[in-house]
């Protein structure tokens, strides 16, 4: 690109960063703790829940157990990534490593999907080969799985708007909940009809409930790491927010993307007549495109109208 004169807003940005990094320390070791009573809680009833499945024969148990320990390995990943996500950048990762938390959205997701196709297969077998099934254990085991995964959620309840990996971690463990209430109700069935078809019936429904829940985390993440626009931002309205700031004729070369999974990123060319405006104007822009569309690191490009055509400002060159 021919030289142009250039202002930033990474520069008033940065004093708005220090003031969240500033009180975020808590909020952090809180997140932290939430995430080892979590993991803690359901190592502990994944390995009782296996232990009962096999005891008891009860499919339904052993597929509530392996969805439980893929939510174990996501709530792993997620803490992982969280800690590795608030490390300061370096000369070789400029952003720091602020994207791990995208790549353990999409490993969760993966891993989801692979733990429900495993319980499947072993679901399809059962419909042939039914297996006796002690429904007295099945109720037991599934209603302390009830109020573990619900006490789980609630410590990511909190956060689960902000951050993709909290939000996925609180789904997971409210859809538990919901599935052992399932198996609950079947073991109930058992008991009362003695029909041990009913297990893997109880299988392939919590299966089909996992999967159509888990879609939209496999989609989400994807997206982020395609570093698509996040969901919850409108381009058309950062477009037109952008091209109504005092002065502006023109804006070209828009893009916007997910750093991580709580912070977005926007680089835009804005052409304006005259010199350069000062800093006060982009001050401003910085803190009102955070406050309007929650994008926090924004880099503005100012050009000047008449110069020399900009490189870049057909939308199809990037």
């Amino acid at each position: 690109m021919k030289p142009r004169q250039r202002a930033s807003a990474d520069i008033m940005s940065a004093g708005h960063d220090h003031h969240h990094h500033h009180h975020g320390h808590g909020h952090d070791a809180a997140r932290g703790k939430a995430f080892a009573i979590a993991i803690l809680l359901n190592i502990g009833f994944t390995i009782a829940e296996v232990v009962a499945g096999l005891v008891s024969g009860s499919m339904a148990l052993i597929a509530d157990a392996g969805h439980n320990l893929s939510d174990v390995l996501s709530l792993l990943l997620a803490w992982g990534a969280s800690v590795l996500a608030a490390r300061p950048p370096s000369e070789r990762f400029t952003y720091g490593l602020k994207s791990s938390s995208i790549l353990a959205a999409i490993a969760n997701a993966a891993l989801l999907w692979v733990a429900l196709g495993a319980i499947l297969l072993e679901t399809i077998r059962r419909f042939s080969n039914p297996e006796p099934v002690q429904g007295q254990t099945m109720i037991v085991v599934a209603t302390i799985g009830i109020v573990i995964n619900f006490i789980s959620a609630m410590l990511f309840a909190r956060g689960r708007k902000a951050d993709l990996n909290i939000r996925a971690a609180f789904l997971h463990l409210m859809a538990d909940a919901a599935v052992s209430a399932g198996v609950v109700i079947a073991g109930i069935l058992v008991v009362m009809t003695g029909l041990a078809v009913i297990d893997p019936v109880t299988s392939l429904a919590i299966t089909a409930i996992i999967g159509w829940s888990s879609w939209s985390l496999m989609r989400d993440s994807l997206r982020m790491g395609m570093l698509g626009v996040p969901d919850e931002i409108d381009v058309a309205k950062v477009r037109a927010f952008l091209a109504a700031r005092p002065g502006v004729e023109a804006i070209h070369d828009l893009h916007i993307w997910p750093m991580s999974t709580t912070e977005n990123a926007l680089t835009a060319h804005l052409v304006m007549p005259g010199s350069l405006p000062g800093n006060e104007f982009l001050h401003r822009l910085a803190q009102d495109l955070d406050h309007e569309f929650g994008i926090g690191h924004p880099t503005i490009q100012i050009e000047i109208s008449g110069g020399p055509e900009c490189v870049l400002e057909n939308e199809a060159v990037v």
